[in-house]
């Protein structure tokens, strides 16, 4: 048989090269018709997500109780308020009483979270809800400084909310907060439900009957409900303080960051969204807090190891007028100090430049026409009459002292109207002092001292020759303040 030619062999292989690809094709377009499908599923699926967890979220405005005298933000850096409430509304939260022996909610749990603006690390400051400090009046967002009052922390909430502590919160720091997020006793339940319970460390056992709790020594993996027994338990532990509490809840948000880590929540969705869902649905923010905030903050934290996370406390000491409460140290405006200079808590603080005279003006009233009250404001015993001594020595023959909860400046000279060139007069003994108009005030020139108060100097126009005093007191320097690493072990 003779072959053939190739005529006849042409239309034969074109067919079947044409069939080949329709075939291709037809697969190509299946795959494409796949993939886009695929694709719509996967952005219908993150669009449901965004506006469910959006959806969750109750969000207030603060705006009319905070104010517009704030402090300046630092470039890059992040302050979050996060609070704990322990309010007896809303689903899951009337099994832990009614609260009627004090009515209203409180901030139970306060903390506030410094992101650095490089996002290498990050500093969690617990203060204390017994902490005695001064507070605007009635939580006014324009009250002067000078008219403010003492008042147990977290009565805040109750009287103000959230916008109350931040008004509050930023006036004593300086301190400018961006967001505030608000989470409840079931908010919190279904968040360590989510990420199947959280180990925690047990060295005496616990047996709380208020909070339903009984474990004994050693490892323990808590579910929602015992979780929320654990950080909440009080009476039945150690002296019953607020300040044994802050250490185990510490120790808990640690161990929440380390399984986390451990389970690789962020990198399995199913996990991280019945986590967010969890949270999301008991939480009250401000109105800018949104989802794709938070999404961009993690996102932004995403490389920052927990050994990162430094867990600090305020520093205080019992309230003379009551044992039962505390009040801030100087080592608090430490801390306050290092978050505004976005620096770790116990690096070493910015050199501060010498103070300068802002009015070089001769002095027109003698010290011995002036009324003086010292105030010591700085935390350190003594300083108030270390001060009055060597004013008196300089000439100012009524020079009275008293005491007050902590200030944010060195030395603050308040004067009434009329009074300023008698304030003057005193404002030269104390270097790198502010001058302060406050009505009310009378004749009286009123000093506020306060952490890292300056010494009393020799004025221009003293009178009398014999040397200032040694002084008997002086504020003591910021020491290292404890912290906790959110890597360390949680029997630590």
């Amino acid at each position: 048989m003779s072959e053939p030619d190739a005529a006849e062999t042409a239309p034969r292989t074109t067919r079947a090269s044409r069939r080949r690809e329709r075939t291709k094709s037809r697969w190509l377009r299946k795959l494409a018709w796949a993939m886009v499908a695929v694709l719509v599923v996967a952005i219908g699926a993150t669009v449901y997500a965004y506006f469910k967890l959006n959806g969750n979220i109750t969000r207030i405005s603060v705006d009319d109780a905070v104010g517009t005298n704030r402090p300046t933000a630092a470039a890059g850096a992040l302050n979050i308020l996060l609070l704990g409430s322990d309010t007896r509304e809303g689903e899951g939260n009337t099994n832990y009483g009614d609260g009627s022996w004090e009515p209203g909610a409180h901030a139970d749990t306060t903390l506030v979270l410094h992101l650095a603006a490089d996002r290498t690390s990050a500093t969690v400051v617990s203060i204390p809800r017994d902490s005695m400090t001064l507070a605007p009046p009635e939580c006014s967002a324009t009250a002067a400084k000078s008219t403010w009052i003492v008042r147990q922390w977290n009565k805040n909430y109750s009287l103000g909310g959230p916008g109350c502590l931040i008004r509050t919160l930023e006036e004593l720091t300086g301190l400018y907060i961006h967001h505030f997020a608000v989470v409840d006793f079931n908010g919190f339940k279904g968040m360590v439900d989510a990420l199947g319970g959280v180990p925690v460390c047990t060295k005496d056992g616990i047996k709380d009957v208020r909070a339903n709790l009984d474990l004994s020594p050693g490892r323990h993996v808590l579910n929602g409900e015992q979780a929320l027994g654990y950080v909440r338990a009080r009476y039945s532990l150690g002296d019953g303080s607020d300040l044994g509490r802050i250490k185990r809840q510490q120790a808990f948000l640690s161990s929440v960051a380390q399984e986390a880590t451990r389970t690789s929540l962020l990198l399995r969705p199913d996990k991280l969204f019945g986590f967010l869902d969890a949270a999301t649905q008991s939480l009250t923010t401000d109105e800018s807090f949104s989802v794709g905030t938070m999404q961009d903050i993690a996102t932004s934290v995403k490389s920052l190891g927990i050994n990162k996370i430094k867990f600090v406390t305020v520093p205080t000491r019992s309230y003379q007028p009551d044992p039962n409460r505390v009040e801030w140290t100087e080592g608090a405006n430490a801390i306050w100090q290092a978050l505004k200079e976005d620096r770790p808590v116990n690096s070493t603080p910015k050199p501060k430049p010498t103070p300068t005279p802002t009015d070089s003006s001769p002095l027109t009233v003698s010290p011995t026409k002036i009324s003086v009250t010292v105030i010591n404001a700085s935390g350190q015993s003594g300083l108030a009459a270390s001060a009055a001594s060597a004013l008196r020595v300089q000439g100012f023959a009524n020079v009275g002292t008293g005491n007050a909860a902590l200030a944010t400046q060195p030395a603050v000279v308040r004067y009434a109207t009329g009074s300023k060139e008698a304030a003057r007069t005193v404002a030269a003994a104390f270097p790198g002092a502010t001058l302060e108009e406050v009505a009310g005030l009378g004749a009286t020139i009123q000093v506020v001292l306060g952490p890292e108060a300056p010494a009393v100097v020799e004025i221009p126009n003293r009178v009398g020759t014999d040397p200032l005093p040694t002084p008997s007191a002086t504020p003591s320097p910021s020491t290292t303040i404890e912290e906790r690493s959110a890597d360390q072990d949680i029997c630590s």
